[in-house]
């Protein structure tokens, strides 16, 4: 049997729906992932996927393209030339599956299941009803589970990547703290100055610092690293990343795509979260994390990109006090003192 999983969103997206697409890849001889641009990279990341098919969705993304019947056209061809028996379609618990479902129907794709509030015709072989509440990762096995898939006896159901490089040539000797200080939606940003703040608290503890950034990003790490971190900004891909990521004592980061990677290497992460989603949904899945952050702020579940509220109350309200305390609750290390963090890659 042959299957197809699409996730056409983020990075982070992406991630969650990686125990779904292992579920749907054990019980299949090939698996295809249908995914976004920005998530193409964690794609090639996830256990399981034997081939990755990158398209970039009209219905989705922070700058969506424009509709383009030539290129709606040649994803219907390439995914009808797989000839998968049985589709996966995963969204967030506010998207709609039915664009894509009509599109993988129009290629020929077996049998098709979805979580799906709206009618959906002939489109969907299984319409599944997502539970309440219920976080993204958890949500994607069920619709896995409802289309014949179960997570296989002895798989965990945590985030997993393939394994990273080792990141000894960027960091040295494991142990240290991440702070991860950007993120694609400016109301999930903590902001420069606390940040800062918080590597220089962090160094004065007595901690070895890390700050990570994409090559965009490297004005903003280096300014939060000038306070005696190592500047990683712009010198990591996703892979390097992840290698980075599973040799730290602990990951500050908000609501973004490194947070799910940190989860999937198996490192604790301080979340500054801004509730524009809900934690419950997307909060740092299968490790130990503390969330910091005013959940019933008034920007929660709006979905904003921009905090519509003067003074990002939300986020304004975390001191880098608090994140050092999270830190130290995360490694179990007293300022001042020098135990071992080394944790196991």
């Amino acid at each position: 049997m042959k299957a197809l999983v699409a996730r056409l969103d983020s990075f982070g997206d992406v991630l969650l729906a990686g125990p779904a697409v292992r579920a749907v890849a054990t019980r299949a001889r090939h698996t295809t992932l249908l995914c976004g641009p920005r998530g193409a990279p964690a794609a090639r990341m996830l256990p399981g996927v034997d081939e990755v098919i990158v398209w970039d969705a009209p219905w989705v993304g922070l700058d969506p393209p424009a509709v383009d019947r030539g290129d709606v056209g040649r994803l219907v061809e390439r995914v009808a030339r797989r000839a998968p028996d049985v589709a996966v379609v995963l969204t967030s618990f506010h998207q709609s599956p039915l664009p894509t479902a009509l599109l993988l129907r129009m290629a020929g794709a077996g049998r098709l299941a979805a979580d799906c509030e709206d009618y959906p015709g002939s489109l969907l072989d299984v319409r599944h009803r997502r539970a309440p509440h219920r976080h993204e990762v958890l949500a994607a096995l069920d619709v896995a589970a409802a289309a014949g898939f179960p997570l296989p006896e002895g798989d965990d159901g945590r985030l997993a990547v393939r394994r990273p490089p080792a990141p000894d040539a960027l960091v040295g000797g494991a142990g240290y703290v991440v702070v991860h200080p950007g993120a694609a939606v400016p109301a999930r940003r903590w902001g420069r100055e606390r940040c800062a703040a918080a590597v220089r608290l962090l160094v004065r503890a007595g901690y070895r610092v890390v700050v990570t950034g994409g090559r965009g990003e490297r004005g903003l790490t280096a300014a939060v690293a000038a306070g005696g971190a190592l500047d990683l900004g712009g010198r990591t891909g996703p892979a390097e990343l992840a290698g980075v990521l599973s040799r730290a004592a602990a990951v500050v980061v908000g609501n973004t795509g490194p947070a799910h990677l940190a989860a999937a290497v198996g490192t604790p992460v301080v979340s500054l979260f801004a509730p524009v989603v809900p934690a419950e949904r997307w909060a740092p899945y299968g490790v130990p994390h503390v969330l910091l952050g005013d959940e019933r702020a008034p920007c929660a579940s709006s979905r904003a990109r921009v905090c519509p509220v003067a003074g990002h109350p939300c986020l304004s309200g975390v001191s880098p006090e608090d994140v050092l305390a999270a830190v130290e609750k995360l490694t179990g290390r007293t300022p001042g003192l020098d135990p071992c963090l080394e944790r196991t890659p």
